[in-house]
């Protein structure tokens, strides 16, 4: 088992789109690389943490690897935009990925190099060690599988794309 930490906006829709994934083992919503000790929704939605709402994704490297979870991740966010994603802004909603391996960095640094030279706008994306995390409220864990009609930046073909994804369907 592998894992990253993604930050894509509102945590509900990224958790929601990386469990219909192939591969993925579990995920989990919560608060990273902040400034604070064990933040509440309230104190991150503030903005004086400086957490990023981020979704811990574990997954299985044999069924889907680092790069097949990169591809998904910006088929569903604006690497362009800095602390906003859809309709939600603020700091808590800025685009980051968060490693823990060296290897990883290396991976994720080579991949949005190349990510790059797709935009006419700078790639804000934050790429930085994990250094802090905690799990989000029990409320906003698989928020909209109990709660289908809320709130999503990501588009309901994406969900669908989600499901469909076909893991390592790209050559290493």
């Amino acid at each position: 088992m592998r894992e990253i930490f993604l930050a894509g906006g509102c945590f509900w829709g990224l958790q929601k789109y990386f469990d219909q994934v192939v591969g993925i083992i579990t995920t989990q919503v919560g608060y990273a690389n902040g400034r604070t000790v064990n933040p509440t929704y309230e104190e991150v939605c503030c903005g004086d943490s400086n957490f990023a709402e981020t979704v811990w994704v574990r997954y299985n490297e044999n069924i889907i690897d680092l790069k097949g979870i990169l591809d998904l991740f910006f088929r569903v966010i604006d690497p362009t935009v800095r602390n906003r994603q859809g309709n939600d802004f603020g700091t808590q909603y800025r685009t980051g990925i968060y490693y823990i391996s060296a290897a990883d960095e290396a991976e994720i640094r080579r991949y949005v190099a190349g990510l790059r030279q797709k935009y006419a706008r700078p790639v804000v994306t934050e790429v930085e060690k994990l250094r802090n995390y905690y799990t989000a409220e029990p409320y906003h864990q698989n928020y909209l599988e109990k709660h289908p009609e809320g709130y999503c930046h990501i588009g309901k073909e994406a969900f669908q794309y989600a499901g469909t994804y076909t893991p390592l369907q790209t050559a290493r």
